[in-house]
């Protein structure tokens, strides 16, 4: 038998939480940043298989600050509403864990969770599940002081009843900011050699060290793969969000390497579409693009950098 209302206990704990907002629960706010400058993102996005129950087989996306998002609870269990739209995520670590990056597999209802299971539970339109099969990738988490969830990125998919129920797939993000790296390289590429891929903070780990006037290393390690860009500045230039960087081979300026693979000469272009550096100069958040050919030739590996940004 299926749930046709939000459970009591979390119905309640909603209430109370609006009631007394001034910690339990944080709402997302109109971003507001220069130009080029990272932007933090609140959204929910689904979708449903024909036959879900939760999601009724129909798909949609919501965003702050046209959707209102609210985030509550601590890294151990945090619940994500959407009290316009009518939707509920809760992710729970294990009992006596705190949620980090990672996969949770074998996930069970949260609230009834057992063992060292996970908790999800998703409900949308006053809709639950009984029981819970599923999963969830936690990308980002952070909390403050007290200990609260203040920014969360992650996946889901949930089958509601039984493990081989049609599913609900999707992703929330509570004031998040892009930490990915993809990359696609040509037949003839040295260093990739012809392989494609995506990284997110589920599954690798980032790094991503320098200056905006001399340049930046940036290293992605994960799903048995290692990665790194680096880019030198050209002598008394620096970056800014918005240029292209041109790389020949008399004048070098970006090296790639990975999977033990690199190469001595190399040319290509950069361009850096979004940045934040401290007082300093140093580089706190990047995204950008590039294409890096070795030797000059025409077959290269292109890769996309998102690094908070």
């Amino acid at each position: 038998m299926r749930s046709s209302a939000l459970p009591a206990k979390r119905l309640g704990r909603a209430l109370i939480g609006l009631a007394v907002a001034g910690g339990l629960i944080a709402t997302a706010a109109p971003a507001q940043a220069a130009p080029g400058a990272p932007v933090a993102v609140s959204s929910y996005a689904y979708t449903s298989a024909e036959g879900d129950y939760i999601g009724d087989g129909k798909s949609a996306s919501y965003k702050a600050p046209a959707t209102s998002l609210r985030v509550s609870g601590t890294a151990e269990d945090v619940t994500v509403e959407l009290p316009d739209a009518n939707w509920e995520i809760q992710l729970a670590a294990p009992k006596g864990e705190k949620l980090h990056p990672g996969v949770y597999r074998d996930a069970e209802r949260a609230d009834f969770r057992t063992g060292r299971a996970p908790g999800l539970e998703v409900t949308g339109e006053h809709r639950g599940c009984n029981r819970v099969w599923g999963q969830f990738s936690v990308h980002q988490i952070e909390t403050d002081a007290s200990g609260q969830v203040t920014r969360l990125d992650a996946t889901f998919t949930q089958n509601c009843e039984s493990a081989t129920a049609p599913a609900l797939k999707g992703t929330v993000k509570y004031d998040a900011f892009p930490l990915s790296y993809s990359y696609k390289s040509d037949a003839d590429d040295w260093i990739g050699q012809g392989t494609s891929g995506s990284h997110t903070g589920a599954r690798s780990t980032f790094l991503l060290e320098g200056k905006a006037d001399t340049g930046f290393r940036y290293a992605v390690e994960g799903k048995r793969e290692d990665w790194t860009v680096h880019f030198y500045v050209p002598e008394g230039d620096r970056l800014e969000a918005g240029r292209t960087y041109t790389v020949t081979t008399e004048k070098g300026g970006l090296s790639m390497y990975g999977n033990g693979r690199s190469c001595g000469e190399a040319s290509g272009s950069l361009t850096v579409t979004r940045l934040a550096t401290a007082d300093d100069g140093t580089i706190k958040a990047l995204a950008a693009r590039y294409s890096h050919y070795c030797g000059g030739g025409e077959a290269g590996m292109h890769g996309t950098i998102h690094y908070y940004a």
